[in-house]
């Protein structure tokens, strides 16, 4: 059963293939470089031509250059705070066929299943019980997962208490929705919504993306962040899977994509992901002529970082430990980590290992929550689970109005501070613990808001008292 669509009349077709085309082939310009290396530390968003310079230089200086420029870039606009996240898979039918999909609906083999109600809160209580705060619901794109269906699973996210646990942020990955049908969303309390193009090349779209499948139409899916802002949702997540088509091209179509709506709405995508595409249930990788390698992989999270200073750039656990180790320094703002994608997988604490004919794709990095935790500590960057901007209303065009002057500052690391701090209380083993509270001393040594500062020492003494969720 494919479900209806209807393109509004004055939908916007932004992805304009033969300049991105022209743009993606151009050949290095060294001066032109390091000009809009200049441009990007002043925390200006790149347009798509000063992008494809920077994606056209092939020098080992000038793409070093880049990345000192990315890593700088990251710590003035975000600090060393990383956010944590969890996937909670909730069902894989689907009526689509994408080719590289272990959820495609042509695959018999793919184990089907929905969680029902009881099922899901079993998933979020264990999630709680890890530490988890934030959640992202993924959704396979089929009529049984209607808007009135992912708003009852929100809401019952946010009402599943555990202990101190509870889920303060709840994301959603799901089909493209009418502006009714994110209206319904919405009014459940999602944060962000997000949503991947897959490519924006249209002809290899067309190839991936069956005829007589929902997934088909091109513009409905590229228009779903225009109606998901036109009804509400402040926050959309924009992502490419790197590997269906050349990674040049598909970077400078998300800077179209961020461009088109920040001209339409004044405000950009809140995040952006970029995973690679990995093994799943029959797919051959080797069918595959634009896979990314780590070298490039690298190259595009460090321009990303530089074309877009104030978005969110998500790097997944499709990635391995040592990809997330080497690329994190040039803008990662959020990670999942103890991630399962077998639908129910959280709570049934499956011992055989990951199965490609239960989740949509292989996992790179299958690390538990504390022990990734204990890794991003050592590496003396804060864990965080802050959501004191969704539930304050510093969101959309309101975000940017407190993160371009750089005000963001006064509340982000507090409040990853604080955060983490609950998280080093309730569920740390003994080993992240230590490595946690000595990293917490050290920042508070090197935090100087004379302000705020003794603010956030009387509040990380309360949570050390037993409190929780203090924010600023």
């Amino acid at each position: 059963m494919l479900m209806e669509h209807t393109i509004a009349p004055d939908a916007v077709d932004f992805i304009d293939d033969e300049l991105l085309t022209r743009l993606a082939r151009q050949g290095e310009d060294k001066a032109r470089v390091r000009e809009v290396i200049a441009k990007s530390l002043e925390k200006k968003a790149l347009s798509l031509e000063e992008t494809a310079a920077l994606l056209a230089a092939e020098s080992p200086e000038l793409i070093e250059e880049i990345f000192a420029a990315a890593r700088r870039l990251k710590r003035d606009v975000y600090g060393n705070r990383i956010v944590l996240f969890a996937p909670l898979y909730i069902g894989n039918y689907c009526v689509n066929d994408c080719k590289y999909c272990g959820f495609r609906r042509s695959l018999r083999s793919t184990v089907r299943r929905t969680l029902n109600d009881e099922e899901l809160v079993r998933e979020i209580i264990e999630l709680e019980n890890l530490g988890h705060k934030r959640l992202i619901l993924v959704y396979g794109e089929h009529p049984n997962y209607s808007p009135e269906f992912i708003a009852h699973t929100v809401e019952i996210a946010y009402s599943t208490k555990s202990g101190p646990g509870e889920i303060r942020r709840v994301n959603i990955n799901a089909a493209p929705l009418s502006v009714e049908g994110f209206k319904t969303v919405k009014k459940a309390g999602i944060g962000t919504y997000q949503i991947f193009q897959e490519t924006y090349h249209r002809k290899t779209y067309a190839v991936y993306h069956p005829e007589g499948t929902d997934k088909a139409d091109y513009f409905w899916r590229l228009n779903a962040m225009d109606r998901a802002l036109q009804a509400g949702c402040d926050d959309v997540g924009l992502g490419v899977l790197f590997g269906l088509y050349d990674w040049k091209y598909e970077v400078l179509a998300l800077i179209a994509h961020s461009l088109h709506l920040q001209r339409q709405f004044n405000v950009g995508p809140h995040t952006i992901s970029f995973p690679r595409i990995q093994p799943a249930n029959g797919l051959a990788l080797e069918d595959l002529p634009y896979r990314v390698t780590d070298a490039q992989f690298k190259r595009l999270v460090a321009i990303l970082r530089l074309a877009v200073p104030y978005t969110g750039l998500i790097m997944t656990a499709r990635e391995s430990k040592a990809v997330r180790d080497d690329v994190i320094e040039f803008g990662v703002s959020q990670i999942d980590a103890g991630t399962r994608l077998e639908i129910g997988s959280y709570q049934e604490k499956d011992k055989q290992g990951q199965q490609l004919n239960r989740e949509q794709f292989q996992v790179g990095d299958p690390r538990e929550l504390d022990e990734v935790i204990r890794w991003l500590a050592e590496r003396e960057y804060v864990p965080s689970f802050c959501t004191s901007c969704y539930r304050k209303g510093r969101t959309g065009e309101h975000f940017m109005e407190f993160a371009i002057p750089g005000f963001i500052h006064n509340f982000c690391t507090p409040n990853a501070l604080l955060t983490f701090s609950e998280y080093l209380n309730d569920y740390a083993s003994p080993q992240t613990k230590a490595v946690g509270e000595a990293l917490v001393k050290k920042e508070m040594q090197r935090y100087q808001n004379e302000k705020i500062k003794p603010q956030l020492i009387t509040r990380l003494e309360q949570v050390n008292k037993g409190e929780h969720d203090l924010y600023f």
